[in-house]
C-alpha cells in the first residue's frame, strides 16, 4: 500500500522572518538575505528574526532553560501545529508522531573557558579535568546540549507525545528524517507526523568547526553558485539560524478532518557517495530518475557554496531541468545543515500552494556527503 502524503501545516523561522508570507516573498525576490558581517567577522552568518517567544513558547521557565537553537525549533513546531489546525487539539497530538533533524546543541562557553584556563595552570591536568567535568557538567550529562532535547521540549511545550525520533548527521539527516516520516505515513503505519529541524549559526563553537573543515565563506556575501568561481573566492556556506516543521498526514486523514492539503510530497530520494570526481553529478542523476521527476518548473537547491561540489551540482541541474527556474536555498535562508532538505521541502510547498509552481524539486547535497532529491506537487 501507498497511500499519497500531503502538507497541511508548515511553520518557518529564519532570517527572512517567520510564517509563510514572508518566506514566500523572499523566494520571489531577487534581494540578498540579511546579513550580518560584523559580529563574527570575517565570517557572515544570516541571523534569526526578532522573535516575541511568548506566542509559541509561553512559559517564561521554558524559554529560559532552552538555547536558542531549541527555542527556534519548539517557535517553528508550534506555528506548523497552529497552521495545521491541532494546536489545541490534544487528542489528536497525544497520538502524533514526531521526527527531528538536529545537530548537537549549544555549548557551556563559560564552562568551557574556565576548565581550559585552570588546565594551563594544574598540576596534574588529567586529575584537573575529571574533576572538572564531574562537577561543571549540565544536567544533560555533556557539556553540550543533546539534540534529542528539541525533540523533548516539543513534546513538554506542545504536547506532541507520539513517538518520536532524533536524526544527527548534517544535511543527510534532514534528507533521512523527510524519507522516514513520508515513508511511514504512505506505508500506513501510522496517520499523521510531524518533521523538521532547527539550527543556530550564531555560535562561535560552530563557526571554529566548520572553519577548521575549510568550509566557510568569508567577508562579504556572495550568491551561493557564485561563490568559488573567479574572483568568488575559494567557496562555502554562510550559516543562517533557522528552523522548519511540516505536518504531514495522508490524504485521506487530511481530508476526513477538514484541512486543507498544501502539497503532495511524493517519495523522497537519499545516496551517499564517496564523492570522486562526478559522483555527485551522477548521484543526482539516478536519484531524479527514483524521485519520478521529469520536467519540474521550480528547483530549489540546497547548494551549499563549497567548491567543487556545489560547481558539479549547478552543471547535473542544467542537463535535467533546463528550463526550471533554480533558486538556491542559501539565498534566501542561508545554510542550516540539518534544517536545509525540511526546509527546502517547506518552501516548495509553499510555492505550490500559492499557485507559483506545479512541479518543486528539492535538493540537498551535503557539504561534504550524502545527496538527497525529493518532489512535492500539487495536492
Amino acid at each position: 500500500m501507498s497511500r499519497p502524503v500531503v502538507v497541511t501545516g508548515l511553520g518557518l523561522v529564519s532570517c527572512a522572518g517567520e510564517g509563510v508570507d514572508a518566506h514566500l516573498a523572499a523566494l520571489a525576490g531577487e534581494a540578498a538575505p540579511r546579513t550580518d558581517s560584523e559580529t563574527f567577522a570575517p565570517y557572515p552568518v544570516h541571523p534569526a528574526p526578532a522573535i516575541v517567544w511568548d506566542g509559541q513558547i509561553p512559559k517564561r521557565s521554558d524559554q529560559r532553560q532552552m538555547e536558542a537553537w531549541q527555542r527556534l525549533g519548539v517557535y517553528a513546531a508550534g506555528l506548523a501545529l497552529d497552521a495545521a489546525g491541532v494546536k489545541d487539539d490534544a487528542a489528536f497530538k497525544q497520538a502524533l508522531h514526531l521526527v527531528v533533524a538536529a545537530g548537537g546543541g549549544e555549548r557551556d562557553y563559560a564552562a568551557d573557558g574556565a576548565i581550559l584556563t585552570g588546565l594551563r595552570d594544574a598540576a596534574d591536568p588529567g586529575a584537573y579535568l575529571n574533576e572538572r567535568l564531574q562537577n561543571d557538567l549540565r544536567p544533560t550529562l555533556f557539556l553540550a546540549q543533546l539534540s534529542n532535547l528539541l525533540a523533548g521540549n516539543i513534546a513538554i511545550v506542545h504536547g506532541v507525545t507520539g513517538a518520536s525520533r532524533t536524526f544527527m548527521g548534517e544535511e543527510s539527516a534532514g534528507v533521512d528524517a523527510l524519507r522516514i516520516a513520508q515513508a511511514r505515513v504512505a506505508s500506513g503505519q501510522i496517520d499523521a507526523i510531524l518533521v523538521g529541524g532547527s539550527y543556530s549559526a550564531e555560535r562561535p563553537d560552530v563557526l571554529v568547526i566548520h572553519e577548521m573543515g575549510g568550509y566557510l565563506a568569508r567577508d562579504a556575501y556572495r550568491p551561493v553558485f557564485a561563490r568559488g568561481e573567479s574572483g568568488g573566492g575559494a567557496g562555502g556556506f554562510i550559516l543562517g539560524s533557522c528552523a522548519a516543521f511540516l505536518m504531514l498526514e495522508s490524504a485521506a486523514h487530511a481530508a476526513a478532518r477538514g484541512a486543507r492539503a498544501l502539497a503532495r510530497l511524493e517519495p523522497v530520494a537519499s545516496d551517499r557517495t564517496r564523492r570522486a570526481p562526478g559522483s555527485v553529478a551522477g548521484s543526482l542523476e539516478t536519484l531524479w530518475r527514483q524521485a519520478g521527476l521529469s520536467a519540474p518548473d521550480t528547483v530549489l537547491s540546497g547548494a551549499t557554496g563549497v567548491a567543487p561540489i556545489t560547481a558539479e551540482e549547478r552543471g547535473a541541474l542544467a542537463r535535467l531541468a533546463p528550463g526550471a527556474r533554480l533558486r538556491a536555498l542559501g539565498d534566501v535562508i542561508g545554510h542550516g545543515l540539518e534544517v536545509a532538505a525540511p526546509f527546502g521541502a517547506a518552501l516548495a510547498a509553499v510555492l505550490v500552494a500559492a499557485g507559483g509552481a506545479r512541479e518543486v524539486a528539492v535538493t540537498a547535497v551535503g557539504h561534504r556527503r550524502g545527496e538527497g532529491i525529493l518532489r512535492l506537487v500539487p495536492a
